[in-house]
């Protein structure tokens, strides 16, 4: 695990390798045991490290094939690096050091980019081939691992963050307002932009391979893996799916242990990551895990229930783990949103700054981590989201009812007047059709409510769950930390794409009968309270964690923020959301935004992820333009 960057100078100018040095040193936190650089010519790449696997220096990056023609620097984790080096073995490679970057890289020279397709890990890297004069970079199917790019002045500059790109001094900040709009909308960002002019994200599942020279051509990504969740032609019974799931379960978590230094675990009340600890537990003595509670002496509601300290103390007991805990606050947000927002640059799903803190609480004691990311979105862990697009008359209806769902921040019909500082340069975004183009590699038949189902967890997938990915990683890897997620072994992901819906979703058929024009018909508590989602998974668990947690209802990693917002935070809000000096209003309407917080803050309506997504955009604003 580690930190990459990079550049090649289109023009054929040579690569100065102090601002080489600079792009490295930018993301020096993801790699803090060592760093290197390497340069030809007008093409130049960086490392940091976090030694995980083969501590000693035969592991050190950028890394070059005996012959010098392939060069690659990589971030992340090959499970089966062990089999590819065996099968490599047998074609006449032969290894120095004992991790998986060199395997990677013979991998990469022995059958090229193809060379991805056999890969399980997350991964985000880039080579260079001297001999076609040509970068590639690649990123996992998943989007585990980060990798952006920008070109300008004719210079493409990568890495893992974007203020490695912005080091290069042709890549100074730019404001992106169009992704604002996008991001405004979803919470989120669907697409491949991000909030900096000309810096993009490689999609999961993709590479990108650009050339020296060309006439300024702009790379273009190429999909290689895609999620594709649908009904298997001839389902088989329930015991096999169970047997198979617990054994591929057992065999993901196995896998990604691999590791030269100990593996702990984050342990939420929850039986995803209680399953993982479970078996994880058995295979390494003194696994530790690390949870994160909530002072809830001024929460009210729901959020009574947010605190999962004591199901977690309970797990730690039953698997015999060494478990640290740290509860947060009211005032731990605002204290650590300046720092968050400079390491996740560009905002996403939920209110994060809680991973922030789990992730330095587990630093201090692990190098790596596992976390339960990738259960609820492979397994239908979100049934009332689901529910509300089984029945459509076509599959634009779908579009537009499911669409309508995901406007998380500001509604459609408040846009318009709400980005009205910056209308005409915006007004050519339609969120509506960003939407629908997350399905253009997944159009298919739509005949029965399965078939939406299965399309509704691709787009969770596609969208939602890399989110959540990215979250994950700049949290974690701002603290040196690496996390691994076990739920995304490729195995795993293949069986729970081809799961039959009913083992996913058991109120499918009353949903389908559920008029939502009928009088007496709360369709919103239906959707909200049925008991539902991960039912074959759940059955497995129950074989590592105890029935009550199995059969918990989803409850999020979230702290009370509703109630703090309109409490202990309130001045806090104010003084930011309320400043006419705020960054936010250079681009948002305050006569707009702001009867929207006023709105939470009298207890008229819930706008936490609004306020909480107003206050991480403007300190992201403040850190970075």
């Amino acid at each position: 695990m580690c930190g990459v960057a990079g550049f090649l100078n289109r023009n054929g100018q040579a690569v100065s390798e102090p601002v080489l040095a600079k792009m490295a040193e930018a993301v020096a936190h993801r790699g803090p045991d060592d760093g290197g650089i390497w340069s030809q010519g007008f093409v130049g790449l960086a490392h940091r490290r976090l030694s995980v696997l083969d501590l000693s220096n035969l592991g050190r990056q950028p890394m070059q094939t005996t012959d010098g023609r392939f060069t690659i620097t990589y971030n992340g984790e090959i499970y089966n690096f062990k089999e590819l080096r065996i099968e490599l073995e047998k074609l006449g490679w032969q290894f120095r050091s004992r991790g998986d970057t060199e395997v990677l890289l013979s991998a990469f020279a022995q059958w090229g980019v193809r060379s991805v397709l056999k890969l399980n890990g997350m991964f985000a890297f880039a080579v260079w081939d001297a001999k076609e004069r040509c970068l590639t970079l690649v990123r996992d199917r998943f989007g585990v691992k980060p990798i952006y790019y920008a070109e300008r002045e004719g210079v493409f500059a990568f890495a893992s963050e974007i203020k490695a790109i912005l080091a290069h001094p042709v890549m100074q900040p730019r404001m992106n307002t169009a992704a604002w709009l996008e991001y405004f909308t979803f919470q989120n960002f669907f697409t491949d932009a991000t909030p900096f002019s000309d810096v993009r994200i490689l999609p999961a599942g993709c590479y990108l391979q650009l050339t020296s020279g060309g006439g300024g051509t702009s790379a273009v990504p190429v999909r290689y893996w895609d999620y594709h969740f649908e009904e298997p032609e001839n389902p088989r019974s329930e015991h096999q799916y169970l047997e198979e799931l617990d054994f591929l379960f057992q065999q993901a978590v196995e896998r990604q242990l691999v590791s030269d230094v100990e593996v702990g675990g984050f342990l939420s009340g929850g039986v995803d990551s209680g399953a993982i600890t479970a078996i994880a537990a058995r295979r390494q003595t003194s696994f530790r895990t690390f949870t994160c509670g909530f002072d809830l002496s001024s929460a009210s509601g729901i959020e009574l229930s947010f605190d999962e300290r004591p199901s977690a103390e309970r797990m730690s007991y039953l698997f015999g783990t060494e478990h640290y805990e740290m509860v947060l606050k009211a005032g731990d947000m605002q204290r650590v949103l300046p720092r968050l927002a400079y390491h996740l640059e560009e905002p996403r799903v939920g209110q994060s700054y809680p991973n922030f803190y789990a992730a330095h609480l587990a630093s201090k004691f692990n190098k790596v981590v596992f976390a339960g990311t990738g259960g609820d979105e492979l397994f239908g862990g979100y049934p009332w989201r689901y529910y509300r697009a089984v029945v459509n008359e076509s599959f634009e209806s779908y579009i537009d009812k499911y669409y309508g769902f995901w406007q998380r921040l500001i509604p459609n019909s408040a846009i318009q007047v709400a980005f009205s500082p910056v209308w005409e340069e915006v007004k050519h975004v339609w969120t509506r059709d960003i939407f629908r183009d997350v399905y253009a590699t997944h159009a298919s038949s739509l005949t029965r409510p399965e078939d939406y189902i299965n399309h509704s967890m691709y787009l969770e997938a596609k969208t939602f769950m890399h989110g959540l990915l990215i979250i994950e990683d700049k949290l974690s890897m701002a603290h040196g930390l690496e996390t691994r997620v076990p739920f995304l072994d490729n195995d795993l992901v293949d069986f729970a794409m081809k799961l039959p819906a009913r083992f996913k979703l058991g109120n499918l058929a009353s949903v389908v009968r559920l008029n939502e024009n009928e009088p007496g018909i709360k369709s919103e508590k239906y959707y909200r309270e049925t008991r539902d989602g991960k039912l074959l998974l759940r059955r497995m668990m129950e074989r590592y964690v105890p029935e009550d947690v199995s059969n918990r209802a989803k409850q999020g990693f979230s702290g009370p923020d509703s109630s703090w917002f309109k409490g202990e935070s309130i001045d806090y809000v104010r003084d930011v959301l309320f400043d006419d000096k705020a960054r936010i209003y250079e681009m948002l309407n305050p006569t707009v935004i702001r009867p929207m917080i006023e709105g939470h803050l009298n207890g008229n309506h819930n706008r936490r992820l609004l306020i909480w997504s107003l206050l991480n955009v403007e300190q992201t604003m403040r850190a970075f333009f």
